[in-house]
């Protein structure tokens, strides 16, 4: 079987509405290498968009997943619940930050965990609206797409968005703005446009995913965290793609010196299954009111059972302190490039969250055409990658914490020669 013989039965069959960056067609997949339907080899720097943190088929997730498929799949928390659903809500609210007592609830999609937490947050605060920032993603229903600050793909075409949701800028330095503009932002929304009495919460992501891997700068939060306290606003860290060791640590937000009140997580919570969760504090998780929150397949036993391996091999493969390791080599490796190529423009991100911008060669404009270049050289040699941002200017490198050295290497090898190759080295 060929992939082109399959990518037009997709064609066929598929909305096009559910986009795709390559048409290899995976057969296998093991560690940070997958096989396609026509054998050939690649180096997964995607992990499924940062779900695989642990690796492809990691050996422990896959015998936690058959022993538990051995005893049920699913009964419906809600329903006939399971005691290790209420131990990995035990974990969390331990794990995740803030030195105050917490609570779980279990949904099966990041956008859902979104969803949930301001549903929660309107919930405990009585109020309605919400602030987030440009270039955010926080998911692509209907409450996500407004929280997203990126128009295309994400919202075009869909008509209203939901109302009471308010953006501001977000920090980066490369681009002229500030923490101040943000924060000023913010400021300029309560005096113009919304009365800080009827904001519920103020959503972000502590590295933006989709809007180009940017962090939070540490003012930021301390800023935010200082303006929620001052007005009754709840804070929410979007942790969908930086958590569980990502970034260095279990939860990005480990690095900041305050707290989110209502944490999101999925993604590489179940490294690979569909699990999501929202952890926050005790008494604004208990706001809404019983059969509010839930479904059908939330906690889902195989999800479950899965995260409770992942957070066991996180723990016992040190792969915080890998994700560090990694994300150290592959810095120095891309700023040995960036020396001499003047099209990129940065490189940034913490733990194994790394990104490459490129600009026009006179570094005034947003480069998307060299990204996808590279992008297309580097699977054509094997090599994996994803774009992102909000002019999809930005190379993201998001291979499993698990990746060995020598794979490791081969890939910057790979994609060196890429780069090299797109800029007629």
């Amino acid at each position: 079987m060929l992939n082109s013989e399959i990518s037009t039965r997709r064609d066929d069959a598929i909305s096009r509405g559910v986009g795709m960056q390559t048409q290899v067609y995976v057969e296998r997949a093991s560690g940070a290498e997958v096989w396609d339907v026509e054998g050939k080899r690649y180096i997964d720097f995607a992990a499924g968009i940062a779900v695989v943190n642990t690796g492809h088929c990691h050996p422990k997730v896959m015998e936690a997943v058959r022993r538990q498929t051995e005893s049920f799949t699913h009964t419906c928390h809600q329903v006939l619940p399971y005691e290790n659903y209420i131990r990995l809500a035990e974990r969390l609210n331990d794990k995740v930050p803030g030195d105050f007592e917490k609570k779980t609830v279990f949904v099966t999609t990041g956008a859902e965990a979104v969803e949930n937490a301001i549903k929660v947050a309107r919930a405990a605060t009585s109020r309605n609206a919400i602030i987030a920032f440009g270039g955010g993603f926080h998911g692509r229903t209907f409450m996500g797409m407004s929280l997203t600050g990126k128009v295309a793909p994400y919202k075009k075409g869909f008509g209203a968005m939901m109302p009471d949701v308010f953006h501001v800028p977000f920090p980066v330095d490369l681009h002229g703005v500030s923490t101040a503009d943000a924060l000023a932002g913010i400021e300029k929304l309560f005096k113009a446009d919304l009365d800080a009495d009827r904001v519920a919460a103020i959503i972000l992501e502590p590295v933006q995913g989709e809007g180009g891997f940017y962090p939070a700068p540490a003012d930021l939060m301390r800023g935010l965290r200082k303006l929620c306290d001052a007005h009754g606003i709840l804070l929410i860290a979007d942790e969908v793609q930086t958590g569980f060791a990502r970034t260095g640590t279990l939860f990005a937000m480990e690095a900041y010196d305050v707290a989110a009140d209502i944490t999101t997580m999925a993604k590489g919570l179940a490294g690979g299954l569909p699990l999501a969760a929202l952890t926050g504090r005790a008494e604004v998780m208990d706001a809404a009111v019983p059969g509010g929150l839930g479904g059908t397949y939330g906690g889902n036993p195989l999800g479950i059972a899965a995260a409770h391996a992942v957070l066991d091999v996180i723990e016992e493969e040190d792969l915080c302190n890998r994700a560090n390791e990694l994300g150290s080599r592959l810095k120095q490796r891309l700023n040995a490039i960036r020396s001499r190529v003047p099209e990129m423009v940065d490189v940034r991100g913490p733990g194994f969250m790394i990104a490459a911008e490129f600009n026009t060669a006179d570094g005034k404009a947003p480069n998307p055409e060299i990204t996808n270049a590279i992008r297309a050289e580097a699977l054509s040699r094997g090599l994996v990658l994803l774009t992102c941002g909000v002019y999809g200017n930005v190379i993201r490198f998001l291979a499993p914490l698990t990746i060995p050295d020598d794979v490791f290497a081969e890939a910057m090898d790979i994609l060196e020669a890429s780069i090299d190759a797109v800029k007629g080295a």
